[in-house]
Parts: C-alpha cells; sequence; structure tokens
C-alpha cells in the first residue's frame, strides 16, 4: 500500500463538499477541470493524504488515495461490474482466503478479479476467464491501471480467453467464481477440478437462473447450498437528527455458494 505523500503517477480521490468523487491520475504540470473550476496536479503533488487542495472556483476538495472501492466504482467498463456490496459478500462467504488457488469465469471488466486477487495474496492464485475478446482485453487494462498506481504487476493473476464450460485443465481449485449468464453449465465437468470441500460461489441477476443453477449442483454433488441477496442502506447522521438516507443500493444480484461433497453428494 502506498503511503507518504502524493506523487505523480498515482491515482488520488477528489472530493467536493456534497461529497462528489472525481478519481485522476497525477501528472506533473496538468490540470483538473470540473464545475468547481481547476486544480492544479502540482498542488496535490507533495501534499499529505487527507488535505484540502483550493479549486480555482474558491472551493476546496478533499484529496485521499482511492480505495479499491473506489477504483472499481470509477474504472472503465465493458461489461456490468459487480458492486462492492456484493464483492464483500463473496469474498466472506465463498471464503477467499489467502493462499488460495480461485478460479474466476466471467472476467468481465475485472472488478471481482480484482478483490479476489487482493484477497488471495502473493502466495495465492486467480486464473480468469473470459469468452468476449473486448471484455478480457478492457479487464486487462484495467487490472493493470490499479497495479501500475500501486507501483507493481498482477503477478497473482491470470487473465484468458476462453469458454469454461468443456471444462479447464487446472486441477486442485479451491474455489470457483463464476459471473455467466448460465452457470449451471459449468457444474459436472468443470467443476470437477474443485477440491472436495470447496466452494462454488455463482453471481446472478434474476430468480429463474438461481432456480435452475441450484437444481444443477443439487443434482452435481453439491451440499450446504445458500442463496442470499445483499441489500445496503446508508443513513444520516446530523447532530440530533438520525435518519436513514432516500436512496439506498437494492438488488443487484443473488449470490449462491455451496461445497463440492466428497463421493457424488448426499
Amino acid at each position: 500500500m502506498t503511503t507518504g505523500p502524493f506523487q505523480a503517477g498515482e491515482r488520488a480521490l477528489l472530493l467536493d463538499l456534497r461529497g462528489r468523487r472525481y478519481l485522476v491520475t497525477l501528472a506533473t504540470g496538468s490540470k483538473f477541470h470540473s464545475h468547481h473550476g481547476a486544480i492544479e496536479h502540482d498542488a496535490i503533488i507533495g501534499s499529505r493524504e487527507g488535505s484540502f487542495v483550493a479549486a480555482g472556483g474558491g472551493s476546496r476538495m478533499l484529496v485521499v488515495r482511492p480505495t479499491l472501492a473506489d477504483f472499481v466504482l470509477k474504472m472503465s467498463r465493458g461489461a456490468q461490474i459487480v458492486y462492492p456490496k456484493d464483492i464483500g459478500a463473496i469474498l466472506v462467504e465463498a471464503d477467499i482466503f489467502p493462499g488460495a488457488t480461485v478460479l474466476e469465469a466471467g472476467t468481465g471488466s475485472g472488478s471481482l478479479t480484482l478483490a479476489l486477487a487482493r484477497a488471495v495474496g502473493d502466495g495465492g492464485r486467480v486464473i480468469s476467464y473470459e469468452a468476449r475478446d473486448d471484455h478480457h482485453a478492457r479487464a486487462v487494462e484495467n487490472v493493470n491501471a490499479f497495479y501500475e498506481s500501486l507501483g507493481g504487476k498482477p503477478e497473482n493473476v491470470e487473465l484468458r480467453v476462453g469458454d469454461v464450460f468443456e471444462g479447464v485443465p487446472e486441477r486442485g481449485i479451491d474455489r470457483f467464481v463464476l459471473d455467466l449468464p448460465e452457470p449451471w453449465r459449468a457444474v459436472g465437468a468443470t467443476t470437477e477440478s474443485l477440491v472436495e470441500g470447496g466452494i462454488l460461489c455463482s453471481y446472478l441477476p434474476t430468480i429463474p437462473q438461481i432456480q435452475r443453477l441450484v437444481e444443477a449442483m443439487r443434482e452435481g454433488g453439491f451440499g450446504l447450498i445458500n442463496t442470499f441477496e445483499i441489500l445496503r442502506r446508508t443513513w444520516n447522521v446530523e447532530g440530533q437528527s438520525v435518519r436513514p438516507d432516500h436512496r439506498m443500493v437494492a438488488h443487484t444480484g443473488f449470490i449462491v455458494t455451496g461445497r463440492r461433497l466428497a463421493g457424488g453428494g448426499l
């Protein structure tokens, strides 16, 4: 994790007094323009994280380093991203642990890939398959950009173009994470690569999809199957006024998890 004063080449997150967020890559001599006015990058470079910088219009903006969630919400997208509220649940419910070997199918824009890579750590491995060339290219761009901003390379991530439904060459996979329209097609030939006791986790938007997947998992030797969704509501706390915000991030997708049982099932 980068610490100390901001340096040219790294990303900075600017927040105005209304909480609006702007992600910029710092470059000597450049300017960031918004309706608040211009901010010189040089005014940020060398400053401490958590400082305020003056905009040309007379307002101030807070500058901090972006979290992974900030990057995910601001990065370029080829496919719909997995949102941070769901990423957190996937990491916990699928028990993504340091040193794990994780196979992801449906890289998309790479938001979940980044979180998986950080969770498995330097001793782990994330192998991510994407069937579409354009989505793969966008994911490569996003993953490289995130690591470059931290001064490193994604050594524990392998991004591949391919269809996993006919099986994969890897064996001894600890966790399968699927973000595909028809994940039930992976149950069988593909999930044979999952270790006994390993967890299959799938992210799906609709009820008919989860019905079909759960049925396939039961028939395919999986147990401890769990289906849920995450609804996130923030609260406004101002003195004696404590109330829920008027808007919330409700349904974005269902998460289904299950464990591969020894001997082909119950």
